[in-house]
């Protein structure tokens, strides 16, 4: 199937399926006028790949995964290194969440100041 295809099969764009080739994760063949072939399997790896980055995880925690990407990867038993990387990037997301939230409280602490001293 070609890219646009594939594209609206999987709910995403074609830049960001020549995204996932240029990163390793999908390949294709190519057309003699130069167009991109996939195969079917590469409807199940999209919409993995889809799914992973919908939890969280970056295009380069997801090549950890890329041994599972053929398979169902929602109801597959998870492996110990795909855990480490998802804790990892659930770490990470926390610490921008403080570091966010400390950024909040301040703001608001001023803004509550500066109400304060213009009454």
């Amino acid at each position: 199937m070609r890219i646009g295809e594939l594209a609206a099969r999987t709910g995403t764009t074609a830049r960001a399926l020549r995204h996932y080739e240029q990163s390793g994760l999908i390949s294709s063949e190519r057309a003699p006028n130069g167009y991109r072939d996939y195969d079917e399997g590469a409807l199940v790896r999209v919409r993995n790949i889809r799914h992973l980055l919908a939890a969280g995880l970056t295009l380069d925690d997801v090549r950890v995964f890329a041994p599972c990407l053929d398979g169902d990867v929602t109801s597959a038993p998870p492996a110990p290194q795909g855990l480490a990387v998802a804790r990892e990037r659930l770490a990470v997301l926390d610490r921008r969440i403080a570091a966010q939230t400390a950024l909040r409280d301040r703001l608001a602490a001023a803004l509550d100041e500066s109400t304060r001293s213009a009454d």
